[in-house]
């Protein structure tokens, strides 16, 4: 009887070996049809379906021990049996048997937490699967993006998703190309984000750091398919410059906030709304002080535990103030053209009501067109810095425009318009104040003042814009000081020429109230 029961046991266990050999073959057949062309539309199924057709398989194939390892030339696949008592997991490509297509290493660190949520109503045996493509075919998104490696690894567990972790998932990408003009942003698949194919590129919930230059390390809260995000970006910013310059953007923003507010108090209670000129520079002084505001908010609801919805809502305000601000930068150019050049008739029916829809309807509508198409053009954005010797990196994020095209039009193209036709009216304008103070003597010290006015004004109205299109080469690092100075106490420049402007009309209307009082004086 005992030698029926070992024969009956052996040949069960033979029949589950075969059945185990045939699930994993089927898994293997069907992992290179993936990676085939594809033979007819209307029975391939598409991307998002292959993708999850091996999933399910790999969940529900039967595992002759504690794992299972298939992969292909561009597809690796693993499947983990996991417990209740998981006190973590480390795997590496280095302990991996090596995939024809994957010459760099890379490896995904798994917390002990990971099964806490699906053990909580008891005991159960949990599977884990990892995917590994290293190839970009299956996941092409609207920008057809340009990936580290052109790896993306996967991972999901069985019962249930995976999501707001503590202690993240840590996964490694090693490159050995240089990233010199990139900056590099760790991202997941969200599926659905896209109408043209079955998702997009989000890097909501993920940290980026490189330890080296030659790695980089991505800290996600949930599971889901990951890559290395490469974009085209100026240099990084040098890392000992980068926290003076964040220090001295902290206090400039903030000291042209208190100066922007002071102005618009002092305008309304000096009660000059009637001056068309007083309203423009009101408006420029509001869309400085909103830019501010947007800007120091910025890096703060830029951390992955902010919802993503607040800081595409941020950038796309912080966006909208900038164009506000080149609008009225450009506004103020044009009205000191007609202040300059067309001394009389220059009466213009709702003057200040047609500028406002020009100052604050333009901007809107340039920054709500980009939004309606593609909400993902706003959100985190990396700053890049790196150590002179380049064996360290550090990223800054902050809620700003992500889309390349859309910064190079909306952003340096506009401001280059705006600045290229300010610096057109201050030459314009000096040349006549030039040739009026040549042909009046008397009132040559008068000129002159003039003159100091208008390159005053113009340069604070748009020239210091204009040191954005100088960073590159020996220019960069003296551009940074420069433009970040000047810009982030722009406002508080505008309270000074506002005061200015004030005292001087004051010191004119005092000297002809005394040259009244002398006239009636006299008998």
């Amino acid at each position: 009887m005992d030698r029926w029961g070992v024969l009956f046991f052996c040949l069960c266990l033979q029949t589950f070996q075969n059945v185990t050999a045939e699930a994993s073959q089927e898994l293997l057949r069907w992992m290179e049809k993936m990676e085939g062309p594809p033979r007819g539309r209307s029975t391939t199924p598409s991307l998002a379906q292959q993708v999850h057709i091996l999933e399910q398989r790999l969940l529900n194939v039967s595992l002759g021990g504690y794992n299972l390892t298939l992969q292909t030339s561009t597809i690796q696949s693993l499947a983990f049996k996991l417990g209740c008592d998981f006190a973590g997991l480390s795997l590496s490509s280095a302990a991996l048997k090596p995939v024809p297509q994957a010459r760099d290493h890379h490896a995904m660190q798994f917390p002990a937490e990971l099964t806490r949520d699906a053990c909580r109503t008891g005991p159960r045996e949990l599977r884990l699967i990892c995917v590994y493509f290293f190839t970009d075919s299956f996941f092409k998104d609207d920008n057809n993006s340009s990936l580290l490696n052109n790896y993306v690894l996967g991972a999901r567990l069985s019962h249930g998703h995976v999501n707001n972790l503590t202690d993240p998932v840590n996964i490694s990408f090693w490159h050995n190309q240089s990233l010199e003009g990139y900056t590099v942003t760790c991202v997941f698949w969200k599926e659905g984000a896209s109408k043209r194919h079955w998702g997009a590129w989000s890097s909501e919930g993920c940290r980026t750091e490189q330890p080296s230059p030659s790695q980089v390390l991505c800290h996600c809260n949930h599971l889901t398919y990951f890559a290395v995000l490469m974009q085209l970006s100026p240099a990084p910013v040098p890392a000992e410059l980068l926290a003076p310059l964040t220090y001295i953007s902290l206090v400039g923003c903030s000291v042209s906030i208190v100066a922007s507010l002071l102005t618009v108090l002092l305008h309304f209670h000096a009660r000059k709304q009637s001056d068309p000129t007083a309203r423009i520079h009101m408006n420029l002084h509001t869309s400085v002080l909103l830019l501010n505001v947007a800007f120091l908010l910025s890096p703060a609801l830029a951390l992955p535990t902010v919802p993503g919805a607040a800081c595409v809502a941020l950038a796309a305000t912080l966006h909208y103030a900038l164009l506000s601000c080149l609008s009225w930068m450009a506004i103020e150019g044009f009205n000191l053209y007609l202040l300059l050049g067309r001394v009389y008739n220059i009466y213009i029916r709702r003057y200040v009501l047609k500028l406002c829809a020009l100052g604050w309807g333009l901007p809107a509508l340039l920054v709500l067109l980009p939004l309606a198409v593609k909400s993902s053009v706003y959100g985190p954005y990396t700053i890049s810095s790196s150590q002179e010797n380049g064996t360290a990196f550090q990223n800054v994020s902050i809620c700003w425009v992500r889309s390349p095209l859309v910064h190079r039009v909306l952003v340096m193209g506009y401001g280059g318009l705006t600045s290229l036709f300010n610096l057109v009216v201050l030459a314009w304008a000096l040349r006549a104040l030039r040739r009026l103070r040549a042909r009046a003597e008397v009132r040559g010290a008068r000129a002159c003042r003039d003159t100091v006015t208008v390159l005053g004004l113009t340069v604070l109205l748009g020239t210091t814009w204009a040191l954005a299109f100088l960073s590159f080469g020996v220019f960069l690092l003296p551009q940074l000081i420069l433009f970040t100075t000047f810009n982030s106490l722009y406002g508080f420049f505008l309270f000074l020429w506002f005061c200015s402007q004030r005292y001087r009309s004051e010191a004119e209307a005092q000297a002809e109230m005394e040259a009244f009082s002398s006239s009636q004086a006299m008998p």
